[in-house]
């Protein structure tokens, strides 16, 4: 497997001006899960020579993978802003250690320098992924939108949530899955099952990222804990909250969305509603069920080690911590 936080690491931003790119540079060495990159070429090594990709179709499938995380992180920057996120993987965001007008710069040019990055995918190719790309980052500006509709909106069902989060995380992680499939050579059973695959991981992630936020510890999760209940941000564990609680209950979960700013009281109050009501447990089996169907999609895929891989990060991405 090609080592990707290699191939990031020699990109160069060492150029002028500084003040545009030295934030990407500081963005890109952060580090990360690298999630977006690595699915990209397991799913070109799981399709083509029965896992075992020669160096040279290896290389192939880089500049979509780089592309990908390099977008990723330009969502990143302008997420931070939009939420006023102080803390991204244990350090101050871009918007904090510079301004917001160096966080919005600088992630518009990371988002050119993805598309110069996906310029390098065979020209045989490009045309197919760059169609997908361009859907998929459509999807992820549609899914951010209906994230901060949702936070003014008095009802949102489940189902809306789970929309929102489809387009904002979970296209991401498919089209990573797609596309890396697609340039080893996947035919359109592969690629559709590469695709779901990727789809109901990004929502099992999601879900597990909610529930983190929640119960996760600072020092693991990377970010301050409770800031979706500040913001009242309208997660799979408050929906679930909002239409299993008793009138008490939700009387005085609604009481406390009132509380606008961040207020520890209103985490550790609304926290404990969510122990109530068992809420935690309900959003953990949901986020179960979109593995399970996530894994099932490997049955249709060649059996390999790649394989192996891609089962192995759908149980670790359940139980990570960060």
């Amino acid at each position: 497997m090609i080592d990707i936080n290699k191939k990031i690491e020699q990109l160069d931003w060492n150029k002028e001006p500084q003040g545009l790119y030295e934030p990407i540079a500081y963005t890109l060495a952060s580090g990360g899960k690298r999630l977006r990159p690595t699915l990209t070429l397991i799913a070109a090594e799981c399709i083509a020579n029965g896992g075992l990709l020669n160096g040279d179709a290896m290389e192939k499938t880089v500049p979509a993978a780089l592309a990908l995380e390099v977008f990723h992180n330009f969502t990143l920057l302008h997420d931070d802003v939009m939420d006023r996120a102080e803390v991204r993987r244990g350090r101050p965001t871009v918007h904090v250690k510079w301004n917001d007008n160096t966080a919005i710069l600088s992630g518009d040019q990371m988002l050119i320098e993805a598309y110069k990055l996906l310029s390098d995918v065979p020209a045989d190719k490009l045309p197919q992924v760059l169609k997908w790309f361009n859907e998929m980052a459509t999807g992820i500006c549609e899914g951010q939108q209906y994230d901060v509709d949702f936070e003014h909106m008095s009802q949102v069902t489940i189902a809306d949530y789970m929309k929102m989060i489809e387009l904002k995380t979970s296209v991401l992680l498919a089209n990573a899955m797609r596309i890396g499939g697609y340039i080893a050579g996947a035919d359109e059973a592969q690629q559709k099952a590469l695709y779901q695959y990727g789809l109901h991981i990004g929502l099992a992630f999601q879900i597990q990222d909610d529930i983190l936020d929640v119960y996760g510890d600072p020092k693991t999760f990377g970010k301050a804990i409770g800031g979706d209940i500040c913001a009242n941000k309208k997660t799979l564990l408050l929906l679930t909250a909002l239409e299993t609680a008793d009138a008490e209950s939700k009387a005085e979960l609604l009481q406390w969305l009132l509380v606008s700013d961040r207020n520890e009281e209103k985490i550790a109050g609304v926290t404990e509603i969510y122990n109530r009501l068992g809420v935690r447990e309900a959003a953990e089996t949901v986020m179960e069920e979109h593995t399970a169907v996530a894994l099932e999609q490997l049955d249709k895929l060649p059996q390999n080690a790649a394989c192996e891989q891609l089962r192995e990060l759908a149980e670790k991405l359940v139980t990570r911590k960060s």
